[in-house]
């Protein structure tokens, strides 16, 4: 299946980014969880973003930080060379999505949620 980075990711079980960590799980996708608070979630251990965890293989990038969070990541996230990054809504960003259109990555404006439930994903 396909390795999701999931940015923004949290223990916090009322977050979309908990909702999709435990659906891509349930959907048998590989997850990676990046972000900034320390915790586990559905048997694997959230990543410190500020130490920029390499990641090989990466299909796809779902984001849970909003737009003015995003630039200090944009480098970041597109060393991961994902095949595609979800921007998920309250995630848009014209300025990212065309820098990543720009290097071969497919950004796509959606909920990872409804994706998954409607087999898009």
């Amino acid at each position: 299946m396909k390795k999701t980075v999931i940015i923004g990711a949290t223990t916090d079980q009322s977050r979309y980014a908990y909702l999709a960590a435990r659906m891509l799980t349930e959907y048998k996708h590989e997850i990676v969880p990046i972000g900034i608070k320390k915790g586990e979630v559905f048997g694997t251990q959230i990543l410190d973003i500020f130490q920029k965890p390499k990641v090989e293989n990466v299909d796809t990038v779902t984001l849970y930080i909003g737009p003015q969070r995003q630039p200090e990541w944009y480098d970041y996230i597109l060393q991961l060379k994902p095949k595609r990054i979800i921007f998920n809504p309250g995630t848009e960003n014209p300025e990212f999505e065309k820098m990543a259109e720009q290097q071969g990555v497919e950004a796509v404006e959606g909920c990872t949620l409804v994706m998954l439930r409607s087999r898009q994903f």
